[in-house]
């Protein structure tokens, strides 16, 4: 494909900085490509290059691209991530070898054994210590005193303990994590002129992809490498900077041209991706953000299908409608893997996956998603079921006798029991017989009796109905939360996906057989997130506006844009809701033949608003 106007112009350029304004599916790797072979057939040794990115498979994609360009330079040529590059110049000031990496899954280890030790309550750890971590890392690369920050995850003396304990066991292991690679680089240039000079010599020219997901300790050491000839070429979308929670922020590239007052800016205006519809109603969303950089976008593509957007009545018709329009597009002969349904969360996948998978609709998870049926609420639900349906096993009664508070004891309720077939069963005469003495204790055994008697005639959704409400669970729920200090509209969400999901089932039996395979098939799709992409390609991808940057399909879903979805309800602030409007942008611009944007308008007996950012293109259609 030859280059267009906008792209000649920015291959072309040479010496001082410039900053390359490239929208989605604006060709941008090509742009980066070509001018490294610019640079070299102008004089430039290829050793003096320096290409970052941000992931490896992306700076993987550009050295191969360029080495179909330029075969004999492309090895000679420093293809990185930010982490790769300060490795391999801390490499060089401390002996560092790739044995003082702290792994990913050292990291785990760390941080989830410090919240064994402090018996914190983590209903899925995998996401708490994905969590804590970035919290750690935010406290490091933005130079945060550590008793200034406010913890989102656990209480602050808590997050305190966990960061100081964490660096500790760092030094004894004489590791470094990836945000230590940028912290100690930053560190080594200030106290060693000499060696960033040397530094400075060895790349003459830097060239940056996706420059707005950068942080502004990555941004401070590009810029001291750079220095004192500034041939930085910096390439990035400020409308697609959408990790302000990694301390990515877009007012980094916007302030670019203020750091660079001779920066040379070129926007490249095509878009080789998506419809004409598609990149108008796009552009009609994001232009609604005030604080970005103007731009005029164009597709070199079809018209194309306009928009469509769907209301349905609640989430269980919106995921029938997924399976009947990903089927359709099936019967197309569009491969599943050219399809994908975005989320703003990943708890807002598993209602679509359980669907799919009921069908026999192949799925592909880009996120770690914690499965529903694992959750200590979900798990209560069940016992209490077990419990109606005549099991009287000690482990389960145990789970729920005090979910609410009956004041039955441990002791009480082991001394009530007897092994059957290797299992301790408990009596419910025994332990009327144990407390005989206290009738107020009777009267709440025989209340409890009552209570799993009428559910044993329910239908599920009704008997979770009456387990919340008639029992008291949610009386329960409401206490556990604030003496956890949990957030108990979260967990009030939690349990009314379960109580929704339950609708089709009669009986608790049947409901738990749905939940056993539902289990084994999330278990066998999360076996495979390590697997590589080509080997799972086709399947639909389920993936969050986050996951899916980068990524492209002819159909995409946009599901569950409501009102407190997207935006999310905890953006309040102009910069939240802007950088909400930016990721809606980005899961728009992942398709290129057709959009669809559905929205409920009931969810748990509440109606429910569309989401504020459908105004803009839905009034232009």
């Amino acid at each position: 494909m030859s280059l267009s106007l906008s792209q000649k112009k920015a291959v072309n350029l040479k010496d001082g900085p410039a900053m390359i304004l490239a929208g989605p599916g604006a060709g941008k790797t090509m742009v980066i490509t070509h001018r490294i072979r610019q640079l070299i057939e102008t004089g430039v040794r290829p050793e003096q290059i320096l290409v970052i990115t941000f992931t490896r498979a992306a700076a993987q994609q550009m050295r191969t691209r360029f080495e179909q360009l330029s075969p004999e330079k492309g090895r000679r040529v420093t293809f990185g991530t930010f982490h790769s590059v300060f490795f391999q110049i801390l490499k060089y000031a401390y002996h560092y070898t790739s044995e003082n990496i702290l792994r990913e899954e050292e990291q785990f280890r760390l941080l989830s054994g410090m919240a064994e030790g402090l018996h914190l309550d983590t209903d899925d750890l995998k996401t708490w210590v994905q969590d804590v971590s970035a919290e750690i890392s935010q406290v490091k690369t933005e130079r945060i005193n550590l008793d200034y920050f406010y913890s989102a995850t656990c209480p602050e003396e808590v997050f305190r303990k966990i960061c100081r304990n964490y660096e500790r066991q760092k030094q004894l292991l004489r590791k470094i994590d990836f945000d230590d690679m940028c912290c100690y680089t930053a560190d080594l240039f200030h106290a060693r002129p000499d060696i960033l000079a040397n530094w400075q010599k060895r790349f003459a020219y830097i060239l940056v992809d996706e420059f707005q997901d950068i942080n502004g300790l990555q941004y401070e050491i590009v810029r001291e490498l750079a220095a004192p000839e500034n041939n930085l070429f910096i390439v990035g979308d400020d409308d697609q900077s959408i990790y302000r929670f990694r301390g990515s922020k877009p007012e980094i590239m916007l302030h670019f041209p203020k750091d660079y007052p001779d920066a040379r800016i070129i926007t490249l205006q095509e878009n080789y991706r998506s419809t004409q519809c598609i990149v108008d109603a796009s552009l009609s969303v994001i232009r609604q953000n005030r604080h970005r950089f103007q731009k005029d976008l164009r597709s070199v593509s079809e018209k194309g299908d306009p928009v469509e957007v769907l209301e349905c009545r609640d989430p269980g018709e919106e995921y029938l409608y997924l399976v009947s329009a990903i089927r359709n597009n099936m019967k197309e002969g569009i491969r599943p893997g050219e399809i994908a349904i975005l989320t703003r969360t990943n708890l807002q996948a598993r209602g679509p996956a359980e669907k799919l998978m009921e069908f026999t609709i192949p799925v592909n998870l880009r996120d770690h998603m914690p499965l529903l049926y694992d959750h200590f609420t979900a798990l209560d639900f069940l016992a209490y079921l077990r419990l109606a349906g005549g099991d009287r096993e000690l482990g389960t009664f145990l789970r729920v006798c005090n979910r609410p508070n009956r004041y039955i004891s441990r002791e009480a309720a082991e001394a009530s029991s007897r092994r059957t077939n290797g299992r301790a069963v408990l009596s419910f005469e025994a332990l009327r017989a144990y407390y005989s003495d206290k009738p107020w204790m009777t009267d709440r055994i025989d209340a409890l009796e009552r209570d799993l008697e009428r559910i044993s005639g329910m239908k599920v959704y009704a008997a979770l109905n009456y387990i919340r409400l008639g029992i008291g669970y949610d009386r329960f729920l409401k206490e556990y939360a604030e003496k956890r200090k949990l957030n108990l509209e979260e967990l009030t969400e939690t349990e009314n996906e379960i109580q929704e999901n339950s609708k089709p089932f009669s009986t608790g039996e049947a409901w738990e057989a749905h939940i056993e395979a539902y289990r084994k098939q999330m278990q066998d799709l999360q076996d495979q997130e390590g697997k590589m992409h080509e080997e799972r390609q086709d399947a639909v991808t389920l993936s969050t506006f986050h996951s899916a940057k980068g990524l492209e399909f002819q159909e995409v879903y946009l599901v569950d844009v409501n009102e407190g979805m997207i935006p999310y309800k905890k953006a309040a602030l102009e910069s939240e809701i802007e950088e909400e409007r930016r990721l809606f942008y980005v899961g728009m611009t992942r398709a290129r033949k057709r959009l669809h944007i559905l929205y409920v308008r009931e969810r748990y007996n509440k109606v429910q608003k569309p989401s504020r950012f459908l105004d803009a293109f839905k009034s232009e259609s």
